[in-house]
């Protein structure tokens, strides 16, 4: 399996990001417009997952193999997942003084129903036809069009006053989209169903595309974008700030497809395999520590990383990684049982 080891340095980054959006909004951060929009960490993570789970797909459907079984990968994506989620609505409920049913909402209308949609999707767009350059052409449309989702869904429910609606799949599908399309490119160009292209330059000058990444975020933190806080945009400014935030996980990730020796000591090294792999944690645990927290901008935000990634080393020491090889050795017993089982046989 191919693996993208910058892709850990953008987890920790945008973990990072998220947890500073949060504390921001509950302190007078200085630089607001800038520190809110750190909220595009969301995004980057939905680029991410669209990017490492839809890759599978693309590459059984140019090997001509099975693509990913929908039991198994359900179940892997459930124990990576639910026991630290499940902890986090546990203890805020405990602790945190809000209603119970915020914590329950945040849990199932976050971009979760998206790894329930993989399977179909990842199979609807790669099956029907061989994989030649047309074929791939036309699904990287598909998923350019996807793109256009979440902007158009986000100044809907804005224009139709229905706020709860923008925590909904269609809000956040383009940023996964932006992954799918960048891993079929990828793919595409490693086996050469795509030529050369200007693309192939931008891979070489990270720098150029993450100084542009950032100039965009700099315009989504404008009153352009809209408000700082939970205040309801205009449809447009909805719009926009959705539009910025697409534009800006592309720049972000696609220099990670094909990165230098540089960028790979950066951003692939040890910190940032730890940093990735407590990235999730410290994300939803920091939402429980902020929920305890008073104070000024700078020591909430100090203490809420501290606290969170002290709450998320333990959780994947203690809970997360032995539920995760209990997965994977149950897996392992019942693959090797239906191996050696009489009706797998062959006969004699």
């Amino acid at each position: 399996m191919t693996r993208f080891p910058a892709v850990d340095g953008l987890r920790a980054i945008a973990a990072l990001a998220v947890v500073t959006a949060q504390v921001g909004l509950h302190t007078h951060a200085p630089l607001a417009g800038v520190v809110s929009r750190l909220d595009v960490g969301w995004a980057i993570f939905c680029a991410i997952s669209g990017f490492l789970l839809y890759r599978p797909h693309v590459v059984a459907w140019f090997s001509a193999t099975e693509p990913p079984l929908t039991l198994p990968y359900l179940r892997d994506r459930a124990l990576r997942i639910l026991p630290a989620l499940l902890i986090t609505v546990v203890l805020s409920i405990a602790f945190v003084p809000h209603p119970a049913t915020t914590y329950l909402r945040w849990a199932v209308l976050t971009p979760l129903p998206f790894y329930l949609l993989l399977p179909g999707l990842g199979r609807l767009l790669t099956g029907y036809e061989r994989p030649t350059r047309r074929s791939v052409r036309w699904r990287l449309l598909v998923l350019v069009a996807l793109t256009v989702l979440g902007p158009v869904w986000m100044a809907a429910v804005t224009a139709t006053d229905h706020p709860q609606a923008s925590l909904w799949l269609p809000g956040y599908l383009g940023w996964f989209a932006v992954g799918m399309g960048l891993a079929l490119w990828q793919v595409s160009r490693a086996t050469g169903r795509l030529g050369p292209s200007a693309l192939d330059t931008l891979t070489r000058v990270p720098g150029t595309l993450w100084g542009i990444a950032a100039a965009l975020l700099l315009v989504s933190a404008t009153p352009l974008a809209g408000p700082y806080d939970h205040s309801a945009p205009t449809p447009a400014q909805a719009l926009l700030k959705s539009l910025l935030y697409t534009a800006v996980v592309a720049c972000v990730l696609f220099p990670i497809l094909t990165p230098s020796a540089k960028t790979v000591r950066v951003l692939g090294g040890r910190p940032a395999q730890i940093g990735a792999r407590l990235s999730y944690g410290v994300v939803v645990y920091g939402f429980v520590v902020l929920g305890v927290m008073r104070g000024p901008f700078a020591v909430q935000l100090l203490v809420t990383l501290v606290g969170a990634v002290v709450l998320a080393a333990a959780s994947y020491r203690l809970i997360e990684r032995p539920v995760l090889r209990f997965g994977k050795k149950t897996a392992t017993a019942r693959t090797a049982r239906s191996v050696t089982s009489p009706s797998s046989s062959p006969a004699r």
